[in-house]
């Protein structure tokens, strides 16, 4: 089942993709946290250039705090985007199975975000007519996070590189601080997020990781502008030092 949505979900999101919404998702922390003093950082970037970063350290066996962050800028002829966002949260994870290899993860945490976008419409390469949406909100999120340090190897150019897979499950609420239309205050929206995550890492070495992550975006409730217009599809880099 879970290797189904891991590649329908990202079908979906297609579709999803084809909105505009003032939110843009950033890259989950995904830490693996396995035992106190372990260390996980990675960064990550996608095909619109959403850059996202994210940092989490193990206190104890069980407790994890996260840090989170992502930003954009795309200018194009139609279309400006201007997105940051940061988080904060922290939580409970535990290493089960066999061999202990495989963890769940449970965290909570806050945020804040500010999107600018632009949108421009022409006629004959005239400029006809533009609207700036400029919006800060505020975020709360809680995921669940599962994955395994169980292997599979990909051969590849005669070298065995470890795979291996996670999902995360993130609610976010998502509420509107500030809100205008070419600089006229408009009603503030909210909206509640529900945002499946799969990853895929490849170990190229015992500390370094590459990350492949793609999810859907789903809005619970029908809103204008804080709609699920955006999804993730991320390649990057992930670092975990001091872990089993």
């Amino acid at each position: 089942m879970i290797k189904y949505l891991r590649f329908t979900l990202p079908v979906l999101a297609l579709f999803a993709a084809s909105c505009s919404s003032v939110y843009m998702p950033n890259v989950p922390n995904t830490p693996m946290l396995s035992k106190q003093g372990e260390f996980s950082g990675g960064a990550h970037i996608s095909l619109k250039g959403n850059a996202s970063v994210n940092g989490a350290y193990a206190v104890s066996d069980h407790i994890g705090v996260l840090f989170s962050g992502s930003r954009m800028n795309s200018e194009r002829k139609t279309k400006d985007f201007g997105h940051k966002l940061i988080e904060i949260g922290g939580g409970y994870f535990d290493t089960f199975g066999p061999d202990n290899n495989r963890i769940i993860e449970v965290y909570a945490g806050v945020g804040k975000g500010w999107s600018d976008i632009t949108f421009r419409d022409y006629k004959d390469d005239i400029l006809v007519s533009s609207e700036l949406q400029e919006v800060d909100y505020r975020k709360t999120f809680l995921q669940v996070n599962y994955s395994s340090k169980k292997k599979n190897n990909l051969h590849l150019f005669g070298t065995d590189f470890p795979i291996n897979y996670g999902t995360a499950l993130r609610i976010s609420h998502i509420k509107m601080d500030r809100f205008f239309l070419n600089g006229v205050v408009q009603p503030k929206e909210d909206n509640i997020f529900f945002e499946p995550v799969f990853f895929t890492r490849m170990a190229l070495s015992k500390t370094f990781q590459l990350q492949y992550t793609t999810s859907s975006n789903i809005g619970l409730k029908s809103r204008k502008y804080m709609s699920a217009g955006n999804s993730i599809f991320t390649i990057g880099v992930v670092v975990n030092v001091g872990g089993k």
